[in-house]
């Protein structure tokens, strides 16, 4: 199961897991690009259209999952909105709720339904939520999008507690500057355009691909992770290390061309 499975880091997971043998359920709101990443993926797929903020929408790809395939073993929960980049005085309460509804409270139904169908299958299995960077940094240009990835560590450590003597394993994927239609799709352009620069000043000197981040889903969801959960995993290329008041730290203490 991936949700936000039509475009970004979960269009890139359902291709490394369908190469890697899974049966997949691609989930998007968007259900044209649903449908077309799990056509064009090589193993047997399923697209299904669902807003994941809502309690129908989960039912919704859940039942569709389960009628395709019996069970479910495996949950990235990915989906995500970027929301507003409006200074904290300016924020619209709407526009929070909305990027709470879509990132922190999608990932909490998505749990939900995930330990409902272990429960119900009687079996274990394992989940990865996508969080952030913006899960363990602070930053002022990004209030909602920030608080609801911090909030979804909280559901990452709640749920690898009582999942842990089930057999079900939970961990987080926390990427740092990938370049994906997240950015775009927030309406400002200015921080579209900079995300590879950006990404220059961090140690490995650039930004990241959603392969390199399905990479690490896939092996967080995969049987070399057995004895993993409760785990946040950074891939962002050293960003999260930078000690910022050293010399050799801070986004603009160095440039690309250095």
């Amino acid at each position: 199961m991936v949700t936000g499975g039509g475009s970004g880091i979960g269009a890139a997971t359902a291709r490394r897991l369908s190469r890697d043998g899974a049966h997949v359920v691609v989930v998007d709101v968007n259900g044209d690009a649903a449908a077309s990443v799990a056509g064009d993926l090589p193993g047997r797929a399923v697209a299904v259209t669902a807003d994941i903020s809502t309690e129908e929408g989960v039912d919704a790809y859940i039942g569709a999952a389960l009628e395709e395939f019996g069970a479910i073993d495996l949950h990235h929960l990915n989906a995500g909105v970027l929301g507003t980049m409006a200074p904290l005085p300016d924020v619209a309460a709407a526009d929070f709720d909305q990027v709470i509804a879509v990132n922190l409270r999608g990932a909490f139904l998505g749990l939900r339904a995930a330990f409902r169908c272990y429960r119900d299958q009687e079996t274990g299995g394992a989940v990865v939520v996508t969080a952030s960077i913006s899960s363990l940094r602070g930053a002022d240009d990004q209030l909602p999008y920030q608080t609801s990835k911090h909030g979804l560590l909280g559901l990452v450590h709640g749920a690898a507690m009582y999942g842990g003597p089930r057999g079900v394993r939970v961990n987080a994927v926390a990427p740092g500057l990938v370049p994906t239609g997240i950015f775009a799709s927030s309406g400002d352009a200015s921080r579209a355009a900079t995300v590879s620069r950006r990404g220059g000043t961090i140690p490995m000197r650039r930004v990241g691909t959603t392969d390199e981040i399905a990479g690490v889903v896939a092996f967080l969801l995969g049987d070399d992770a057995a004895y993993v959960t409760g785990e946040v995993v950074s891939a962002d290329g050293g960003a999260f290390m930078v000690n910022t008041v050293t010399r050799s730290g801070g986004a603009g203490a160095w440039t690309p061309a250095d």
